[in-house]
């Protein structure tokens, strides 16, 4: 019989521990919280000191009876829930339903599943820490106080199933603001001059401006007569003269190794995961994989982390590691990465890392999934580059004087690739022109381009994490479920990925800046988030964080609730008659969009999709295969699909592919638009399964000039090009 009971949040995460704790232990799982503020009201007493009423959650009673008769045969109790504050409350909650001493040395933790962190980890339990207990009361009381005081006011003045949050209102916000300078900004135009210079080997350089003493005066170029004016002199000239050579060597240090938002933004801008998809993979990583030499084991560290800190044994072997794969001159652990935190309090736990270099991505990909090698080789990459050394590079700036005119050329070549062997970088690297100061040099094209200010940028899911970051709104637990809440309530819709506001967005948005600006701000919220640090360092009490705020919004709710007036949102009447009752159907917004519905809800639950540009239901010319019927054109969560008129009782649908007028350079068939079912866009032969062709990028349909082969569009920093699909091609 096993003496020692070890409880986890998780069954995989369990399984992974259990391997390394011998006979003596039997590990179980929670499988997440078992109490909880109760969904049916407030369940805080705001007259008592802001005291909650916790109830177990529905469904967990099994669990917490399984439990507590594995806790009566133990010896010893130990909760080894995650190592951070939500971890920390669950663990609390655990010793509350068994009765156990939370003074007593019942606590585990560990920041990787391996075998010596579990075994140095069981060596040193230790109490729980009710200061980051209280600090995870304090978060939730205090997103409760708000979800559950304003979202009733929202339906009381707007429409039922509305909702506001303490961080979410301020991420829809950021959205709002972000497009209000869109619709409000005005583009300026500006003009460029490009140089081509030279004769077999050409350079380009770019139009700098007035030449005094080599030293140049910038010039803005700013209408169609200024840049005729300054062409009138460049293009009469067949020469100009190198009027100066600068050489500089400079290094660029690796980036540090991730954070929980330095690994959202990076999946989301390399791999084009979600936020919630990249925290579902880490968490699969982080809990534990089945290798083939190995068994179940712990890929990479905890996952909720602000800090750049690595152990001082995985410095060494990466050390170890780099010095075996690519000598000496690459190493370089003694690196410190400097965070702009304030406080120390996040800085709990290492940076997301490999829990050992030695399992190389490549070496265990057959025992992965296809997302999680994407990440894990993102990680470990990652964490490898930023114990290596430097990388040095010589740049090279060339001054041209055309008629007392500057154009700067911008040249760099690398001297050491330092940690760009294991992180390639994506900077131009430049072969050298051989040039002498004070030559003359030829003149082969002078170009000018009409251009006009681009208004700021949408936000996407890795720039909204990274400006909520920046704020201080929220942390690193909170960014992936607040993208999704904003999904889910239909404030946001992702377009082309990135954030739109949706009508109902912005009136709950402008709702709440009138009536809460106190509140639902960012500065508000970062310095709240700062509090609840303070509460985890012990030297505030959770209730004096709640205390403050809540006398100040209790004063905004009631005035809210006084001077709100009623918000009709006038439902749009159609032509459209409703086939099962003969009701003129209704224009409703859901969360994919409007779709057309029985005003007669609930008697009769007809619903059709709606095509807003022409105010009719979208009808295809494709008939169902099942059952005949010609179906309708629905929005889903991954754009526009088929699906049967006649659902439920015929539930097919469909993939709308459309033909791209480019042929399969396989066998001559339509190349078609497709997606995958995780939503991603592809471009596929029709001819399949008989013909597999398949491509990422948008194929045109131009070969390409110097090999003949397929070529495709190919999005990069500077704008969309057209490449040439073939490896060995030296296009």
């Amino acid at each position: 019989m096993a003496k020692n009971l070890v409880i986890v949040e998780s069954p995989s995460k369990a399984k992974t521990i259990g391997k390394f704790l011998g006979k003596n232990y039997k590990v179980k799982a929670s499988v997440g919280h078992l109490r909880d503020l109760p969904k049916s009201k407030l369940g805080i007493d705001v007259e008592d000191n802001f005291n909650p009423n916790y109830i177990t959650i529905r469904g967990k009673g099994d669990i917490i009876k399984e439990l507590k008769k594995e806790a009566k045969k133990a010896d010893h109790v130990y909760l080894a829930t995650d190592p951070d504050r939500e971890g920390e409350a669950i663990s609390w909650h655990l010793a509350e339903i068994l009765k156990l001493d939370p003074s007593d040395n019942i606590r585990i933790v560990f920041n990787e599943i391996t075998k010596n962190a579990i075994t140095n980890a069981k060596k040193n339990p230790r109490s729980i820490n009710q200061d980051l207990v209280d600090a995870q009361q304090a978060r939730r009381i205090l997103d409760r106080l708000v979800g559950y005081k304003i979202s009733p006011l929202l339906w009381r003045k707007i429409e039922k199933g509305l909702s506001a949050g303490r961080v979410q209102s301020v991420a829809v916000k950021l959205i709002y603001d972000r497009e209000k300078e869109i619709e409000n900004f005005v583009p300026e135009e500006y003009w460029t001059i490009d140089g081509e210079f030279g004769e077999k080997k050409t350079l380009e350089a770019k139009f700098a401006g007035e030449l005094n003493d080599s030293r140049v005066k910038k010039i803005s170029i700013s209408s169609r007569e200024e840049a005729d004016k300054l062409l009138e002199v460049l293009r009469g000239k067949d020469y100009g003269v190198i009027e100066k050579i600068t050489n500089k060597k400079t290094k660029k240090s690796p980036p540090p190794p991730f954070t929980t938002s330095s690994l959202q933004q990076d999946a989301n801008r390399q791999l084009n995961f979600s936020t919630k998809k990249t925290m579902m993979i880490a968490q699969q990583l982080y809990e534990g994989v089945e290798l083939e030499d190995q068994g179940t084991t712990g890929l990479i560290t905890y996952i909720r982390t602000d800090s750049y800190r690595i152990s001082d044994e995985a410095k060494k072997e990466a050390a170890e590691y780099l010095e075996e794969s690519y000598g000496k001159d690459y190493v370089n652990i003694s690196r410190v990465f400097k965070t702009k935190k304030k406080t120390d309090i996040q800085d709990a736990h290492e940076a997301i890392r490999p829990s050992t270099v030695y399992n190389h991505p490549d070496r265990i990909k057959e025992s992965l999934t296809n997302d999680q090698y994407k990440l894990y080789r993102l990680i470990w990459k990652r964490f490898l580059a930023s114990c290596m050394e430097s990388a040095e590079f010589e740049n090279l700036t060339i001054l041209i004087n055309v008629e007392g005119y500057a154009f700067r050329y911008s040249g760099k070549r690398t001297l050491f690739d330092g940690y760009m062997k294991v992180l390639p970088s994506k900077d131009k690297i430049d072969e050298f022109p051989e040039l002498e100061q004070g030559k003359d040099i030829k003149i082969k094209k002078i170009l000018e381009k009409q251009n006009f200010t681009n208004p700021p940028a949408r936000y996407n899911e890795a720039s909204l994490v990274k400006t909520m970051e920046e704020l201080g709104i929220g942390r690193p637990s909170t960014y992936a479920p607040t993208v999704s809440t904003i999904l889910n309530r239909g404030y946001v819709v992702k377009n082309e990925g990135v954030f739109n506001i949706t009508e109902i967005g912005e009136i709950v948005t402008e709702l709440l800046i009138e009536h809460f600006s106190s509140i639902i701000n960012d500065k508000f919220t970062a310095d709240l988030e700062n509090k609840l640090d303070e509460v985890e360092s012990g030297s505030f009490r959770w209730q004096e964080v709640i205390e403050g705020f809540y006398k100040e919004f209790e004063k905004a709710l009631a005035l809210a609730d006084k001077n709100i007036e009623k918000i009709e949102i006038e439902e749009e009447i159609t032509d459209i008659e409703c086939e099962k009752c003969g009701s003129k159907m209704v224009v409703k917004k859901g969360r994919f969009g409007k779709f057309l519905a029985c005003p007669n809800y609930p008697e009769c639950k007809n619903t059709k999709p709606y095509d807003a540009e022409t105010g009719e239901a979208k009808v295809s010319d494709v008939d169902c295969d099942k059952c005949g019927a010609r179906m309708v054109i629905k929005k889903g969560r991954y754009g526009e699909f088929l699906a049967c008129p006649n659902y439920p009782e015929c539930k097919n649908t469909k993939q709308i592919e459309k033909t791209i007028d480019v042929k399969c350079p396989k066998c001559g068939g339509d190349i078609l638009e497709k997606r995958t079912k995780k939503g991603r866009k592809f471009y596929g032969c029709s001819n399949y399964p008989e013909c597999d062709f398949t491509a990422w990028n948008e194929p045109v349909n131009e070969k390409c000039p110097v090999c003949g082969g397929l070529q495709v569009k190919k999005k990069t920093r500077d704008g969309e090009v057209i490449v040439c699909t073939n490896e060995n091609c030296e296009k």
